[in-house]
């Protein structure tokens, strides 16, 4: 783990809380690509849990930037 993300989940609630959204997303997609065969109602849940894991991701590089431009004007 870099040290700036240990710094960020220190010190920055948001990214902290995203952070474990994105292991909650991470855990329930494993089970589901451990499926030998998804019912529709898990395809859409696994395409869901894609994006909202993107989302989440996209936001914390967003919050490290954030606090790297900061840092270093």
């Amino acid at each position: 783990m870099s040290q700036e993300r240990s710094s960020l989940l220190i010190h920055n609630d948001e990214y902290r809380k995203l952070d474990q959204e994105h292991h909650e997303y991470e855990r329930r997609l494993s089970t589901l690509t451990e499926k030998a065969v998804l019912s529709d109602e898990e395809q859409v849940e696994e395409t869901t849990l894609k994006k909202k894991k993107l989302q989440v991701k996209d936001r914390m590089e967003a919050i490290a930037r954030q606090v790297r431009s900061s840092a270093h004007p």
